[in-house]
């Protein structure tokens, strides 16, 4: 079993749909908050700026690309990613634009 490691992204957010997106956040779904656990999602937590309509992601996860590959195959991933996508910047389904950033230094 490998280590579990630390992965954060950005995403961005229409400007004046922020409130919208964070009033959606208010109550996840059960079954999407069990399909993240299932698919290897641990310690998630998503911090947003406001004023910049920047999305910023943080987890920790064993493989984030089988991580990321399993909430695509849920139907409830489908589901959520279609109701939340009018609240992006980009025309794509958000999980689509997360954007990885690298590590670059930790301090325990």
């Amino acid at each position: 079993m490998s280590a579990s490691r630390r992965v954060c992204f950005t995403m961005r957010l229409k400007p004046e749909r922020v409130e919208d997106y964070l009033a959606a956040h208010a109550t996840v779904w059960p079954e999407m908050l069990d399909a993240l656990r299932e698919t290897g999602w641990h310690d998630y937590s998503l911090f947003v700026d406001r004023a910049n309509g920047l999305v910023v992601g943080y987890l920790e996860t064993d493989d984030f690309d089988a991580a990321v590959a399993g909430m695509s195959s849920r139907e409830v991933n489908d589901r959520w990613q279609a109701g939340m996508a009018e609240y992006f910047a980009e025309e794509a389904a958000p999980d689509s634009t997360m954007n990885r950033l690298a590590e670059y230094f930790h301090l325990d």
